[in-house]
């Protein structure tokens, strides 16, 4: 009967094509069909077929677009006294349990040329530390630092959660308590062909696709996690993305900043390294808080200068924020009005023709639906903008050579071990970029930050030379 009303529903809908070789398939094949097809709200695909479909792609209106101001830091005007208030705030929240983590970690490493879940990669420079482990070190040494272990909410994908849950069994969790590790599902999407058609990439599998990094609050809603949150006292929920190790995942100045401030949502943001850098801005319209991608908007207003000589649009959006879990829960609610828009993205979709065979598209012929995580910043009560030091922060791995490489971050790593040595009185013998010439690594159970790192070298009864492969931990 489930079977039936599934197909039923799918040719009331004008989407009967789903099912065009049903006949073709064995029983486990179609039991997989019709799995992929409960997934889809049909209602959902037919709102964004006539709203995004019609006329092709829509243009970004950028009408009344001007920077946004954000919390500086002191180096860079900011209160160093409101700085120190902010972080005793976010450090009576960490001690009251209300923070809990969440990553977003559904990819998988194919652009760097790694089989497996990106989370699995090693990327520290000495002992090859994979980024679960670097994020699970920080998530320990918060709970010593604070007195109250934290709950890790990891969103995976269809594609790699298996393997992710067998690669945290495998390591026992890296020392957490694994009933504060929760792993779910990223939500997927049907791609459509341009008249709305939703395509098939073989006779019984439907073209899914993730729902875009912002389909991470809707997973993290249908899992239950925020009925769990409510239960456990959390109300806050630190945001960011698997692929930089060099995150403050348990950063209390910044959760202190969206603690007292009032809001519902806070994103750090990096100055610009250069106009073309390819980080998405963070501006007001309308007296609303946006991120414009680099891609839309137009290059000379990426290029313009203002009177200090600095790029005017020069606050870059590195995918790290705080929200509060009722205001997740607001955005994710059907008919709450404040429900996340999807985006249309044209693609180059392999699919089955109408005879059954495979098409590799040489252009674009079909649509993916996506949510963007930054798009809930305009529904946020008192939303900000906090600065953080690259060097501290925002170093991602994410292309196999060049720019946010293993190569790049793991100088970055580097760097940043390098320059606590230095400032706490060790002979680090270091280029004029600040690497030192010896690969060295700080485990975030020595020291997650400057001050952690400090407290810890203090406690040291002997100090130890820096010589190539020092490991601190």
């Amino acid at each position: 009967m489930e079977q039936e009303k599934i197909i039923s529903e799918f040719t009331g809908a004008g989407q009967g094509q789903v099912f065009a070789f049903w006949e073709r398939l064995d029983e486990p094949a179609r039991r997989a069909l019709l799995a992929e097809a409960a997934e889809i709200d049909l209602t959902e695909i037919g709102r964004l077929n006539a709203a995004l479909l019609a006329g092709g792609p829509s243009r970004l209106d950028l009408d009344g677009l001007v920077p946004a101001p954000y919390q500086a830091l002191p180096e860079h005007g900011g209160d160093a006294d409101a700085w120190a208030r902010a972080r005793a705030v976010g450090e009576m929240a960490l001690r009251a349990g209300r923070v809990a983590l969440f990553t977003v970690a559904g990819g998988q490493g194919t652009r760097l040329g790694y089989d497996g879940p990106k989370g699995t990669f090693p990327v520290t420079p000495v002992r090859a530390k994979t980024l679960f482990q670097v994020f699970a070190e920080k998530i320990r040494a918060a709970d010593r630092r604070y007195g109250r272990p934290l709950h890790w909410f990891v969103m995976t994908s269809h594609q790699n959660h298996a393997a992710t849950e067998a690669f945290f069994a495998e390591h026992g969790f890296f020392g957490l308590d694994r009933a504060r590790v929760h792993l779910f599902r990223q939500g997927r999407m049907p791609a459509v062909d341009f008249q709305g058609k939703i395509l098939l990439e073989g006779p019984g599998a439907i073209a899914l696709s993730p729902d875009g990094h912002g389909g991470s609050l809707r997973a993290l809603a249908r899992s239950g996690a925020l009925e769990l949150m409510a239960g456990e006292g959390i109300d806050t929920v630190s945001y960011f993305q698997v692929d930089n190790p060099l995150v403050r995942c348990v950063d209390p100045a910044f959760i202190g900043w969206h603690l007292a401030s009032g809001s519902e949502m806070s994103s750090k943001t990096v100055p610009k390294a250069y106009p073309e850098e390819k980080l998405g801005h963070f501006c007001l319209q309308g007296g609303k808080l946006v991120v414009i991608e680099y891609s839309d908007l137009p290059l000379e207003l990426q290029r313009e200068v203002g009177t200090d000589g600095q790029l005017r649009y020069r606050a870059g959006s590195i995918a790290i924020h705080v929200l509060d879990r009722d205001f997740i829960r607001r955005v994710t609610s059907p008919g709450s009005g404040s429900s996340l828009p999807f985006h249309r993205a044209d693609k180059k979709i392999p699919a089955l023709d109408a005879s059954g065979n495979p098409v590799r598209p040489e252009k674009p012929n079909g649509v993916k639906f996506e949510l963007f995580v930054f798009d809930a910043l305009p529904f946020a009560r008192r939303p900000l903008v906090v600065e953080t030091r690259r060097a501290d922060d925002f170093s991602p791995v994410k292309n196999a050579e060049g720019m946010d490489s293993p190569r790049t971050c793991r100088e970055d790593q580097l760097r940043q071990f390098a320059r606590w040595l230095a400032a706490n009185g060790a002979a680090v013998a270091r280029d004029p970029s600040g690497l030192p010439e010896r690969p060295i690594e700080v485990s975030p159970l020595f020291g997650y930050d400057e001050d952690s790192f400090a407290e810890s070298w203090a406690r040291l009864p002997e100090k130890p030379a820096v010589t190539e492969g020092l490991y601190l931990e």
